[in-house]
């Protein structure tokens, strides 16, 4: 496997601007992800992209990230050493070296997680994840939607603790392994459905590393020729095969948030008041990642399409854990791959599955884009 571009500096920092903003809200806030990356960078590494089609059929590709709640993360940060503990359990288990890294999901800090290690260890990355956005839950990646195991299930800690598990099936790992988030301090680092690089191919999302890469190109240029961030940003999205529909939801300021850590998650709700006298305001529910949006009674925008808090200055993503009272912000919309609105994948990842009674309908049919 010796295909591929190298990634340098100026990629990493607009990944991660492109990563936040495909986060919905979650997977964590990507800024000391970045700090780590690059001073891994400096002293030896070198991060290699692959494109999936690259990927031999039979190479062992092991998808990545971190399980717990993103407040944890602002004040635990990892020490570099849970990755390579989980890589070296997980190629004792499989018996053999894992070929390639892939993200568990491209949302947040998490769409860097497989960076990192692979900067460390010289493997390399493949342009593609397993949700196309981040989810608050294990179980909601396309490798289990569309049948692959998650076995085994590697779970590794700041301590030095790693830990194994054969799940019955992945809503079991989920349910068993944010308990074990919670004894390893709140969070922890995960490998699950390592696969064969015939299985990514048929089930990953493609090409998301590069779109947040391009996502955080655009605003970066935007902003330093003075030209509107904002539509920077749809221009790219709208260049795409399925991030196509994206727009402005609501314009305004915070004027309401609520945030708790339960479970291993950050739950929550902001309201967004409109500037001047109209009175309007819009509520977002989030779950870790921004679930649902509405005005009064009017639905904007549900799980999976992705729903994302903006600083209506630069454009640049607030995450869940990020959000403050008072801040003045653009709620932005935009439509996900098909692989996640099928019938399969709305039944895991749709609004049901996170108890919400709205029946599933497209961003841009709810918003009049199309």
């Amino acid at each position: 496997m010796d295909t591929g571009v190298l990634l340098v500096e100026q990629d990493i920092r607009d990944l991660a601007r492109g990563t936040a903003f495909l986060g919905s809200g979650g997977g964590g806030d990507p800024h000391a992800v970045v700090l780590q990356l690059l001073d891994i960078l400096q002293k030896s590494g070198q991060i290699r992209l692959i494109n999936m089609a690259d990927l031999p059929h039979d190479a062992l590709v092991a998808p990545c990230g971190w399980m717990g709640a993103p407040t944890v993360g602002e004040e635990k940060l990892p020490n570099g050493r849970e990755p390579v503990a989980g890589l070296r359990m997980l190629e004792h288990l499989k018996g053999r070296k894992v070929d390639a890294l892939i993200a568990s999901e491209i949302g947040g800090s998490n769409g860097l997680a497989a960076m990192v290690l692979a900067a460390a260890e010289g493997l390399p990355v493949v342009d593609g994840d397993g949700m196309g956005r981040a989810f608050p839950e294990a179980q909601m990646v396309t490798y289990n939607i569309y049948g692959l195991s998650p076995n085994p299930v590697v779970f590794s800690d700041s301590n030095g603790n790693c830990l194994a598990m054969e799940a019955v099936n992945a809503a079991e790992g989920e349910r068993i392994g944010r308990q074990i988030a919670v004894m390893m301090g709140g969070a922890c680092h995960v490998f699950d459905f390592a696969a064969s690089g015939y299985e990514i191919k048929q089930y990953a999302v493609r090409g998301t590393v590069s779109l947040a890469v391009n996502i955080g190109r655009a605003i970066r240029e935007a902003k330093a020729s003075q030209r509107d961030p904002f539509e920077a940003l749809f221009s790219c999205l709208r260049s795409t095969g399925y991030y196509n529909h994206a727009g402005i939801l609501f314009d305004g300021r915070i004027v309401d948030l609520q945030r708790n850590t339960v479970g291993g998650f950050s739950i929550g709700s902001l309201t967004i008041e409109a500037f001047g006298d109209s009175g309007e305001t819009v509520k977002v529910e989030f779950q870790n990642e921004n679930l649902k949006a509405y005005k009064g009674g009017q639905l904007l925008a549900t799980v999976p399409d992705i729903i994302s808090v903006l600083d209506r200055e630069t454009a640049d993503t607030i995450t869940t854990e990020k959000l403050k009272y008072g801040q003045r912000v653009k709620l932005v919309g935009t439509s996900v791959p098909p692989i996640l609105r099928t019938p399969e994948a709305l039944a895991i990842l749709g609004p049901l599955a996170f108890g919400f009674p709205e029946i599933y309908c497209p961003i841009e049919q709810l918003n009049n884009w199309i």
